[in-house]
């Protein structure tokens, strides 16, 4: 198998790293920050706004949601995901696990896979291995996912235990799947295996190592960032970047914050994607080079400053505090619409300047410098 990913730099005083990943839509410079576009779209941005003014350089599809709307018959009819919605950078869609979990009450797993009930309209559905992939290949993304199970925190170590075991045998059916097909609309697709394990050392390393002897393209780490401390993210995620080969990328799913993506950066993480930017810009909470902005509180009512002195986008520097917290007092949508601009925007500069600083030997001072002004509350 062919490698797609070329390791450029490994920072001096942290396991940080600098590379390229290779994919059929085009190059991806690492470390990335992937925006989160559930349903064929990153809700209140369109494509242009997201190419030219985010800078994005690939995208997350959610499969789940896409294979209930429009329906995968849709997306063939269309030629695929990227024509459907005129992206035609790098797109990765997940396997739909992590939404399957969170129904909760709605879904039953089994060693055949996991039988759901629809959160539209209560029709039940089954999803296996087998058929994760073919949808996935249907969408027709870039990276596609193996199909695995989430575990919720806390859970007993039982239970977590059991959980790896069926991802790793979901997962052996996943690559024996996928690799006796081919894509569907003339590029190849990468499937990338998730590590589980919840929060146990010696379960996170055994899946590591199985993830890692299947020598795929990329490797992910999922199961984190759903509610555990900070401190447990952090060591999970050291456990297995030690185990993890360095010429493929690893993919940290679901997270996070600001300080969370430098702090996984420094411990080796190369992609990471989170709906914290777009979700939280949507109730009036920006992210700043400076600190954290709610810009609904009534102090920044006659603050006619920049939303941030950092030039991410034209958001930032063009428009106020005081117009932006009019427009969420107003109801207005644009108000929005421009946070959520000024968020992405915020994250894509914060991995790029990230990679700059890898590349030039100095990430570990900038990192830590720059983690305290990100936490403070403005």
């Amino acid at each position: 198998m062919s490698k797609a990913f070329e390791l450029l730099q490994t920072d001096k005083s942290t396991a940080a790293r600098a590379g390229v990943l290779e994919t059929a839509h085009g190059q991806v410079e690492t470390p990335i920050f992937m925006p989160v576009g559930t349903q064929a779209t990153v809700k209140g941005i369109s494509q242009d706004l997201l190419e030219k003014e985010i800078e994005a350089q690939i995208i997350l599809g959610n499969t789940y949601h896409l294979y209930l709307r429009p329906g995968t018959d849709v997306l063939i009819k269309a030629g695929g995901i990227h024509k459907f919605m005129n992206w035609d950078k790098p797109i990765l869609t997940d396997s739909g696990g992590y939404q399957v979990y969170s129904l909760s009450g709605m879904r039953k797993i089994k060693e055949e896979g996991v039988k759901f009930a629809s959160h539209i309209d209560g029709s039940k559905h089954l999803f296996t291995p087998e058929k994760a992939i073919d949808i996935q290949r249907e969408i027709g993304a870039d990276i596609i996912m193996a199909f695995d199970e989430c575990t919720p925190y806390p859970c007993d170590y039982k239970y977590a235990e059991r959980s790896m075991r069926l991802t790793h045998r979901w997962l052996d059916r996943c690559i024996k799947h996928f690799d006796k097909g081919e894509g569907m609309y003339g590029y190849n697709q990468i499937l990338a295996p998730i590590i589980q394990g919840s929060v146990y050392p010696d379960l996170r390393k055994i899946s590591a190592k199985k993830i890692a002897s299947y020598e795929r393209e990329i490797n992910a780490i999922g199961g984190l960032s759903v509610g555990e401390p900070k401190e447990d993210l952090y060591s999970m995620t050291a456990e297995v970047c030690d185990i993890l080969p360095t010429d493929t990328p690893r993919y940290l799913m679901g997270v996070g914050t600001p300080e969370n993506i430098l702090e996984c950066i420094s411990l080796g993480i190369d992609m990471f994607d989170c709906v914290l930017p777009s979700r939280n810009a949507r109730h009036g909470l920006l992210y700043t080079r400076n600190g954290i902005i709610n810009i609904k509180n009534r102090k920044w009512r006659e603050d006619f400053s920049p939303i941030d002195t950092e030039d991410y986008c034209s958001t930032s520097q063009i428009y106020t505090k005081a117009y932006l917290r009019h427009l969420f007092t107003t109801k207005e949508s644009f108000g929005a619409q421009l946070a959520t601009l000024h968020n992405l925007s915020f994250y894509l500069w914060l991995t790029k300047e990230a990679r700059k600083h890898i590349l030039d030997g100095t990430f570990g001072p900038w990192k830590d410098k720059l983690v305290p002004d990100l936490l403070r509350r403005l």
